[in-house]
């Protein structure tokens, strides 16, 4: 037997009952005869409380500290857990990011892993030893700060350890039994899906679905490493998400449906420049301001340019948590731009439509808008590619619409209702 990565969220651990449910299921993965790492986030909603505190004490905690702070709840929970394996007979040694060789960039609050290094994990191994490491952080290459991956950043580092050590399977443990054609928080009759591809999971990650983090995803397909996606409150079967569905993972990839989900994301807002110059050099100008603040942005849309005028406006969508900054950045750019206004709104939701064939099947277009109509919801941006269309639309309408295009593609479930465990989405 070889050696498995297991990744276990906030809900998972979210008191000692948790605590102890998983330190059993992870002895019986050593029983079994495998060697086991585990990758622990903080316990339930610590994360949110210290970022509450931290905000208590400071508008704008600095990076360095803030990360510094962060850091504390995996390492409770890594602790713990190691405290809990221990009590079952079974020898557990615990690290932090840095001690598991998690090398990142210097940026805090959202690092990116530049390496990893799993020296020390290969030697708890070596000896035996189940090795728990601390989720979602690492140290700078640089400076040897404490850095943070952004949220949700430990399947992140569950995958790149499974890689580093080339493990056979990433295991991500949350509080749903594997990825669904919809929430189920929303939808209750989602269907869970056996298989899924590596390029399907990632238009489904990056559209809103909760389940796994988009960077998680592009880790796992540049390294081919397999992800199965499970629920650690039961014991069945989950969603397999790798290049090619092997025999075990339930799914023939000829089998796949064209239609893989319907996701939503209510945590982007929207950004309008208002009169911008229709000539060369005037979007690029825009765009260089948003990219010199480290700022991502998703959707892009400009309208057709005004013949008396001469003039055009351009929308975006970005992490509300970036709007501030956005605004700031772009206000300093004005008078050298010349464009009018700018109108922000955090007021809507994202709804995407993912699948592969989607481009060569005709009508799948058709069907989504006409779905929408009929529920009443109007449409305020779109976005397509070969495997996804997305379109923003006002926040208050966001269930109902999810709820229509996944009725209208045929993807409700015949059994019964979708279970969640946890109630937290990770």
């Amino acid at each position: 037997m070889g050696l498995v990565v297991q990744k276990y969220g906030g809900s998972s651990v979210a008191d000692a009952e948790g605590i102890k449910r998983v330190a059993k299921r992870i002895v019986d993965a050593k029983r079994n005869g495998h060697q086991v790492v585990v990758v622990v986030s903080a316990m339930g909603d610590t994360t949110d409380e210290l970022i509450d505190l931290a905000e208590q004490v400071s508008p704008i905690p600095a990076g360095r500290e803030f990360d510094m702070l962060l850091t504390a709840g995996e390492r409770i929970s890594m602790a713990l857990l190691a405290m809990a394996i221990k009590n079952l007979g079974h020898e557990a040694q615990s690290f932090t990011g840095s001690q598991a060789g998690v090398i990142t960039d210097s940026v805090h609050n959202k690092a990116r892993i530049i390496d990893v290094t799993p020296g020390r994990i290969r030697t708890a191994l070596d000896e035996g030893n189940i090795a728990i490491v601390a989720g979602f952080q690492g140290v700078s290459q640089d400076k040897k700060d404490i850095t943070t991956l952004g949220r949700g950043g430990s399947d992140t580092t569950a995958v790149a350890l499974a890689a580093a050590l080339d493990a056979e399977v990433c295991e991500i443990y949350t509080d749903v039994d594997g990825v669904f054609t919809a929430d189920p928080r929303v939808v209750k009759k989602a269907r869970k899906i056996d298989w899924i591809s590596f390029e399907d999971m990632l238009e489904l990650a990056s559209s809103g679905s909760k389940v796994l983090l988009h960077r998680c995803v592009e880790y796992a397909r540049r390294y081919n490493i397999p992800i199965h996606v499970r629920s650690s409150f039961s014991g069945l079967r989950g969603t397999w998400v790798s290049n090619e569905p092997h025999a075990e993972q339930g799914a023939r990839k000829v089998e796949q449906a064209i239609i893989s989900g319907v996701a939503h994301d209510t945590s982007e807002a929207k950004i309008t420049v208002v009169g911008v110059p229709d000539k060369p050099g005037e979007a690029a100008a825009i765009f260089r301001a948003i990219a010199d603040n480290e700022i991502n942005l998703d959707m892009v849309v400009q309208n057709v340019s005004a013949a008396s005028t001469g003039l055009t406006d351009i929308s975006f969508t970005l992490p509300k948590t970036e709007g501030r900054k956005a605004i700031d950045a772009l206000e300093k750019t004005k008078s050298a731009i010349g464009f009018e206004s700018l109108r922000y709104d955090d007021q809507i939701a994202k709804i995407s439509l993912v699948g592969a064939g989607m481009k060569t099947n005709p009508g799948v277009t058709a069907s989504f808008f006409e779905a929408l109509s009929d529920a009443g919801v109007n449409i305020e941006l779109i976005s397509t590619s070969e495997i996804r269309i997305s379109v923003v639309t006002r926040a208050d309408d966001v269930k109902e619409a999810v709820r229509a295009v996944h009725t209208a593609f045929g993807l409700d479930s015949d059994s019964a209702e979708a279970v969640v465990y946890g109630g937290t989405g990770r």
